[in-house]
């Protein structure tokens, strides 16, 4: 419905798209569309060969027997995102990694909510850097400026948003005031 209504208000409302402009915008939305599927499958494929081998679990107890406590069992958890996000879409990661770690840091005592707004941030972060930044390739695509350039411009941005990821890892305060002021925890 809304690329119909994208459509409609294009043609005949602002009219910035002609008749004659659709097909070339239909063909270049499938290329674009083809080119983020084809990220993700490779993605989704191999969440697969990790969850087939079991690895997530093997992690998971791997860190747990470290005894790292919650500051460095955030910290493990973070780099571990940050680097699963070079390799997969963060829906993949999600459904891969968050119920691996989630007992653990129930076991440390870490707050779900903070610790799900963790992730997400993670997530975050993890669109914006290669190999399998989807939001690189979409800004790519939209740009048309190649990969490395759009990284380089991007280097300022994921740096202000790593620094984001630490505050929210280490003040828990700041992702909890909202959820406790709505009476919601």
């Amino acid at each position: 419905m809304a690329a119909v209504y994208a459509f409609f208000v294009a043609v005949y409302v602002y009219k910035d798209l002609t008749l004659k402009d659709v097909p070339k915008v239909l063909l270049d939305s499938a290329n674009m569309s083809a080119m983020l599927l084809y990220i993700i499958t490779n993605a989704v494929l191999f969440s697969f060969v990790l969850a087939n081998e079991n690895m997530p679990h093997r992690l998971a107890d791997w860190i747990l027997s470290m005894d790292l406590g919650q500051t460095g069992f955030l910290l493990v958890v973070n780099l571990i995102l940050l680097a699963a996000g070079n390799f997969m879409d963060p829906s993949s990661i999600i459904l891969i990694m968050a119920p691996i770690f989630f007992p653990a840091a129930m076991q440390l005592g870490i707050n779900p909510v903070h610790f799900g707004i963790l992730i997400d941030v993670n997530m975050e972060v993890g669109l914006c850097h290669p190999p399998v930044g989807l939001n690189l390739y979409v800004a790519s695509g939209i740009s048309k400026l190649g990969i490395t350039e759009l990284t380089k411009a991007v280097l300022p941005w994921l740096g202000t948003m790593i620094v984001f990821l630490v505050i929210v890892t280490y003040w828990p305060w700041l992702t909890l005031v909202v959820p406790k002021a709505m009476n919601m925890m």
